[in-house]
C-alpha cells in the first residue's frame, strides 16, 4: 500500500518536472528562434572633389627634394562614415591610398613633375560603396614653365562598344582633353582597322575642336588614339576601339 502510493507520488512529481523542461524548452525556442528585425543600411552617396581641381596645375604645400605634400579635400555624400583615398600617378600607373579616413581631408607626399588622378569611395557599416567622380591634376616640378597635356579620352564611342553604322556611313568620334596651363590645344587623329598606330593623314592632322567624321563600314573593328599638343609638348593617348554591326 505505501508502496503504491509512493510509486504514484513518485510518477506525479516526474510528469510534472517533464511537462515543466517542456514549457522552458518550448518559450527558450520561441525566444532564441523568433527572427531579429534586420534595418538595413542606407547606400551611401558619392563624395564632391573638391582639391585639387579637375585638370588644373595642383597647388602644393611642403617641398622635400623631389616631393611635395598635396591636400586633398571632398564634400561628404549622405549616410557615409568613413572614405578611402586612391591617388594614382598618370605617368607610372603607381597607386597611392589612404584607407578608413574619418575626415574630409588627407594631405599626401607625390612625387613632382606627373600627372596624377584620385577619387574616393564612400563606405559606412553596410556592403554597398559609393564611388566618386575622377578628377586630374598635375604636379609640376621646380623651374618647370610648362605642363604637358592631359592624355585625351575616348567620350564617343566608348571604347571596347559597338555601334550601328548610320544610314550615311558616317560616325562623329569624340574625345576630352585638358592642359594644365590652359594653353591652346590641337589634335592628330590616328584611325585604322589595324592596331591604331598607321600614320595619320592630314585632313585628321592638327584638328581645334575634339570631335572628327569619320566613314566606317559595317563588320570593321576600328582603332584610334589622339595626339595632344600644346605647342611645345605632345602626348600621346592610350589606343581605343570599337566595332560597327
Amino acid at each position: 500500500m505505501i508502496g503504491s502510493i509512493f510509486h504514484r507520488a513518485f510518477n506525479q512529481i516526474f510528469l510534472t518536472a517533464i511537462f515543466c523542461i517542456l514549457v522552458v524548452s518550448c518559450v527558450k525556442e520561441n525566444v532564441v528562434g523568433e527572427p531579429v528585425e534586420e534595418i538595413p543600411l542606407e547606400v551611401p552617396g558619392k563624395a564632391s572633389l573638391l582639391l585639387p581641381e579637375n585638370n588644373k596645375a595642383c597647388e602644393t604645400g611642403e617641398v622635400i627634394g623631389n616631393t611635395a605634400s598635396v591636400t586633398f579635400s571632398w564634400e561628404t555624400g549622405e549616410n557615409t562614415e568613413v572614405f578611402d583615398l586612391y591617388i594614382t600617378n598618370s605617368d607610372t600607373e603607381q597607386v597611392t591610398s589612404r584607407t578608413s579616413l574619418a575626415t574630409t581631408t588627407a594631405t599626401v607626399p607625390l612625387v613632382r613633375g606627373h600627372h596624377y588622378s584620385w577619387s574616393i569611395t564612400s563606405m559606412n557599416k553596410g556592403l554597398e560603396v559609393a564611388e566618386s567622380d575622377t578628377y586630374k591634376f598635375y604636379l609640376a616640378s621646380d623651374g618647370e614653365e610648362n605642363g604637358a597635356p592631359f592624355t585625351a579620352e575616348a567620350v564617343f564611342p566608348s571604347p571596347g562598344s559597338s555601334i550601328n553604322i548610320p544610314t550615311n556611313g558616317k560616325i562623329v568620334l569624340e574625345w576630352d582633353a585638358a592642359d594644365p596651363d590652359n594653353d591652346p590645344l590641337t589634335y592628330t587623329l590616328l584611325i585604322d582597322t589595324i592596331d591604331g598606330k598607321q600614320e595619320a593623314s592630314e585632313e585628321n592632322s592638327n584638328l581645334n575642336e575634339r570631335f572628327k567624321e569619320i566613314d566606317v563600314q559595317t563588320g570593321k573593328i576600328y582603332y584610334w588614339s589622339i595626339i595632344t599638343n600644346d605647342g611645345n609638348i605632345k602626348v600621346n593617348s592610350d589606343i581605343f576601339s570599337f566595332r560597327v554591326k
